[in-house]
């Protein structure tokens, strides 16, 4: 079950890391971004099931919200650089 889990999550995690580095346009790149970030907070959960310690649990809540902040931040940027471009 653990192993199928993590294969799982690994087959995710690659199929979005491809969107982020080959993604046509700069909205599959937030969006996979984004994703990634919710991957790795998944994988800080699901340490924290495997190793029964609740500080996982602490880092995958501080993790999320920093990514959160960040991909609005990101987001904002293109959409500023859009458009910026649009008024030329």
């Amino acid at each position: 079950m653990i192993i199928s889990a993590m294969t799982l999550i690994a087959i995710a995690a690659l199929f979005t890391l491809y969107r982020l580095l080959f993604g046509p346009t700069n909205a599959d790149r937030i969006v996979s971004a984004d994703a990634l970030a919710l991957i790795t907070t998944v994988v800080l959960i699901f340490m924290a099931l495997v190793f029964d310690s609740i500080l996982y649990l602490d880092i995958a809540l501080v993790y999320s919200i920093l990514s959160f902040v960040g991909i609005i931040a990101l987001a904002r940027v293109i959409e500023a650089k859009v458009h910026n471009k649009g008024e030329k």
